[in-house]
């Protein structure tokens, strides 16, 4: 008996040690497992700063499956980050996936980084946008009175914020709302993909914009910004998807952009009519360069028509328009107030247009009724020079109003290629006044030629404008560990 029990003592023994042997083995394996799931994700960016701290969106509860709504996630994360802006900011991670949101705001010394391969999706479920008031310079929603809908990335009174990525893509998914649009279903203004306001020293670049329910990048009362090497893509007959729309902003530099839309490429606004000259915020001191544009329906660069408070001191150069309806356009109208001068454009390239450039005083949308029809907008100083086009049906049409006209009008080193279905009558000019010098073809009598020997006619300014001085980008570093 004594050697039985002795026996099934070691059994019992021999046992206990291999379960325990197994259950070492499993916990091993599983802490391997979950070892396995932890990426480090290593990537460096140029920014106007760094940031210390750096968090995943999956660390707070994100799932970039595209079905999943992800908003709260967003507004988690941005939450809990906000502790380390006094500490040299903070970044927040978009990993490869599709991650669905409505609209989130952004804070004050933060960076939102989006992985090549990470597709933010708008949502559908209109629960999830926040309708706010009116901007005060325009007095009512751009599509309805009532208000708006709170754009996708949203953000105010901010200071030292960008979003950016590896060319990471932003998806308005605007078909629904265009719909809505066209239905005349909305009861307040589409919402924008990146709106910020009231902000200073702003980033947005290194992104694919897609599909957006209305304007896709609109800076407004901000200053010091760079958007720079930005895609933006959505279909031609698409309502009101203007590209980049600086908006009573100082200090703004867009460059290395791509634009395809079913408006403006860069529409620069400042108010609409009472409202915008009340609140007085001009549009100065702004630089476009490189910019390609195809717009089928409108134009690559539009000053207005929303232009009450002021555009002044722009800078555009090295502009590519394809297939597009306007190289340069300046919409205004009696009502409007407000001015649009020392404007001057150099080196651009037009491809298939329906007019090379068009300026008119007739642009008469209003935002009520309650409009001044004594505030008249002052258009002076506008300049081009060293432009080729080809395939142009008209080479300008040039409308000022009736007692008001446009003056200080130049082009210089100016060919155009008319098309075999042109006008015949290449040049269309009424109010206007100015110059030109080297203009092919010969332009309209109120733009008398001054002679080859005048060639340096509105000459670009030598000088440059304070945001190519400042916001200098940095290169930032970052290895960030995330399942």
């Amino acid at each position: 008996m004594e050697l039985l029990w002795k026996a099934h003592m070691r059994i019992q023994v021999i046992r206990f040690v291999f379960a325990l042997l197994l259950v070492t083995l499993l916990s091993s394996d599983e802490a391997e497992s979950r070892k396995a799931n932890i990426i480090t994700t290593s990537f460096e960016y140029s920014a106007i700063n760094c940031r210390a701290y750096s968090a995943s969106l999956t660390d707070f509860g994100g799932v970039g499956d595209g079905y999943t709504s992800n908003t709260k996630a967003f507004n988690s994360a941005i939450n809990h980050l906000s502790q380390y802006a006094s500490e040299e900011g903070a970044q927040l991670y978009v990993p490869a996936g599709k991650w669905l949101t409505g609209s989130f705001s952004l804070i004050s010394h933060f960076t939102l980084y989006l992985n090549k391969d990470a597709v933010l999706l708008a949502s559908q479920d209109i629960t999830e946008w926040p309708v706010i008031k009116p901007l005060p310079s325009y007095g009512r929603g751009r599509d309805a009175g009532a208000g708006r809908y709170t754009s996708l990335i949203f953000g105010t009174n901010l200071t030292d914020v960008i979003v950016t990525g590896d060319n990471g893509t932003i998806d308005g998914q605007g078909a629904f709302w265009w719909e809505q649009f066209h239905k005349k279903k909305l009861k307040y203004t589409r919402p924008y993909l990146i709106e910020l306001m009231f902000s200073d020293n702003i980033q947005i670049s290194n992104l694919t914009l897609l599909n957006s329910p209305s304007w896709n990048v609109h800076p407004v009362y901000s200053s010091n910004i760079i958007v720079k090497g930005i895609t933006i893509i959505a279909p031609v007959t698409s309502p009101n998807t203007d590209g980049i729309n600086p908006d009573s902003c100082t200090n703004t530099r867009i460059e290395d952009c791509y634009i395809v839309s079913g408006d403006d490429c860069v529409a620069v606004k400042s108010g609409w009519d009472e409202y915008g000259i009340k609140f007085g915020w001009p549009t100065k001191q702004l630089v476009i360069r490189r910019l390609t544009c195809i717009s089928p329906f409108s134009a690559a660069i539009a000053f207005g028509s929303e232009m009450s408070g002021g555009i002044q001191d722009v800078r555009a150069e090295d502009i590519t328009a394809i297939n597009t309806e306007s190289g340069v356009r300046i919409k205004t109208a009696v009502g409007r107030g407000g001015y649009v001068k020392d404007i001057y454009v150099k080196k651009m390239s037009m491809h298939t247009m329906k007019w090379a450039f068009w300026m008119t005083g007739n642009y008469g949308s209003h935002a009520d009724s309650h409009y001044d029809p004594n505030a008249l907008p002052e258009i002076k100083g506008i300049n081009y020079r060293d432009i080729v086009a080809e395939n142009v049906k008209m080479a300008a049409s040039l409308e000022g109003i009736s007692n008001d006209p446009f003056t200080g009008i130049c082009f210089a080193n100016v060919t155009i290629k008319m098309t075999s279905k042109a006008k015949k009558q290449p040049w269309k000019c009424t109010d206007i006044q100015g110059i030109t010098s080297g203009v092919t073809p010969q332009p309209c009598n109120l733009l008398p030629d001054q002679g080859p020997e005048n060639i340096k006619a509105c000459d670009f300014p030598t000088e440059n404008l304070p945001i190519d001085d400042m916001l200098e980008l940095k290169k930032c570093t970052y290895s960030i560990k995330h399942e």
